[in-house]
């Protein structure tokens, strides 16, 4: 739940550090570059810890590839939401659609398989015993 909630704050830093400049247009470029570093700073110290305690190699449930992918879905979910109320811009049928689409990937992604995930690999496959054997 920890890696779950700061993956969501980093992504609301970060969302706001792509596009929340496209509000002010009138400013310039380098201020807005500027302000974009700034907020992604904090960006990747909530990202980083997020992933630190999520891995496995970390004692966390989610191997590289899942945390990508729940990534992927919270930041759909933060940027359909910052989109909504920042910029005023209603998400289409087609981009629900593709949004949806992701949460499904997100559900195969996390599905619970035999064996836990390890560095190596998954516990008791071929390769992990083979590694064993004396």
């Amino acid at each position: 739940m920890t890696t779950i909630v700061l993956l969501l704050l980093s992504n609301v830093f970060m969302t706001a550090a792509w596009y929340g400049h496209l509000k002010f247009h009138s400013a310039p470029l380098w201020i807005a570059i500027l302000a974009s570093w700034g907020l992604a700073f904090f960006e990747y110290c909530l990202q980083v810890p997020a992933n630190r305690i999520g891995h496995v190699g970390g004692g966390g449930p989610f191997t590289v590839a899942q945390l990508k992918i729940l990534q992927e879905a919270i930041t759909l979910v933060v940027f359909i939401l910052f989109a909504w109320v920042w910029l005023r811009e209603t998400p289409r049928w087609n981009e629900w659609l593709a949004m949806g689409l992701v949460f499904l990937a997100v559900a195969v992604a996390v599905a619970v398989l035999p064996g836990r995930p390890t560095r190596s690999g998954v516990e008791g496959s071929a390769t992990s015993e083979r590694s064993s054997a004396p």
